[in-house]
């Protein structure tokens, strides 16, 4: 039996013992400055000149794509939204609500509590002011309430985060008929005459949104919409009827403008909802970060 376990003399790869045991102390004692170029600095470069490439091709999208140049910006109309004022005890008016004023509805309105929701248009306006697409000047808001009072939304007012300042907000609203920005004498919020057609561009397309509509993808959805392959020179303004109610559906009989019914989901989504992800996929489309 061998009990040599060494390499073979017929090994090519391999020399004598002395030889490989001095190769071996000459590769410990071997200068630092001799050494071959450590991994890292290899690996770190390859991050480097993707993030490099990454950063080109998202600037040369936003310049071929910029949200300053497009004609038409998208229109969004929140319908039916619920804003009464009702006055307390104390002789002070506050926004009706299913909470707060549930003996309200039922005694002297003699109407259901739970149809009396302003929180749902707090939720719709926070989602639609805090999209890029708003912050890209690419977005319109109107407020079309129950009682037939049509609202013009600046695209750079700051709507209150919390519920309680929110309905303060307007209540004032609806007894001045405009907010104004304290240091400046831009009107954040206005009452603005019926019927909402007459503040639409000529040749605008119109859609509403809801459960019963035709399904289509968020992405799909845009693409189709925003036919054009220059978005700088779109041919038409694009608008969206979309409920700010607590039950019911957008009516095409109150929207004679009104083209098509849609749906975003197969499933049922809050206004909030749906309206991310319908602005998450025009951002998409027109390439807005």
């Amino acid at each position: 039996m061998a009990r040599r376990q060494g390499p073979s003399p017929s090994d090519d790869s391999s020399s004598s013992g002395s030889d490989a045991s001095s190769s071996s102390d000459n590769e410990h004692i071997q200068p630092p400055s001799t050494r071959p170029a450590k991994k890292p600095k290899t690996v770190t470069a390859a991050p480097l000149s993707v993030s490099a490439n990454l950063s080109q091709t998202l600037q040369q999208q936003h310049s071929t794509s910029s949200s300053s140049s497009i004609t038409h910006p998208i229109i969004v109309i929140l319908d039916q939204a619920s804003l009464e004022t009702v006055k307390n005890k104390r002789g002070v008016y506050e926004l009706l609500n299913c909470d707060d004023h549930r003996d309200v509805c039922k005694k002297q309105l003699k109407k259901d509590p739970n149809i009396f929701r302003p929180d749902i248009l707090h939720q719709e306006l926070l989602a639609l002011l805090d999209a890029p697409l708003n912050k890209a000047g690419l977005l319109k808001i109107y407020i079309q309430t129950t009682k037939h009072v049509l609202i013009d939304v600046h695209p750079s007012i700051r709507i209150p985060r919390t519920y309680k300042r929110f309905a303060g907000l307007f209540v004032q609203l609806l007894h001045k008929m405009k907010i104004k920005a304290q240091n400046e004498s831009k009107t954040l919020l206005k009452v603005i005459k019926n019927p909402v057609s007459q503040y639409l561009p000529a040749g605008t397309r119109a859609y509403g949104l809801s459960s019963q509509g035709t399904l289509y993808r968020p992405m799909v959805l845009a693409r189709e919409l925003l036919t054009f392959d220059n978005p700088q020179q779109a041919p038409h303004a694009t608008c969206f009827v979309i409920g700010a109610m607590s039950t019911g559906h957008v009516r095409m009989d109150d929207y004679p403008f009104i083209e098509q019914m849609i749906s975003v989901s197969e499933y049922p989504l809050s206004g909030a909802a749906a309206i991310a992800r319908l602005l998450g996929a025009m951002e998409e489309r027109w390439g807005v970060v």
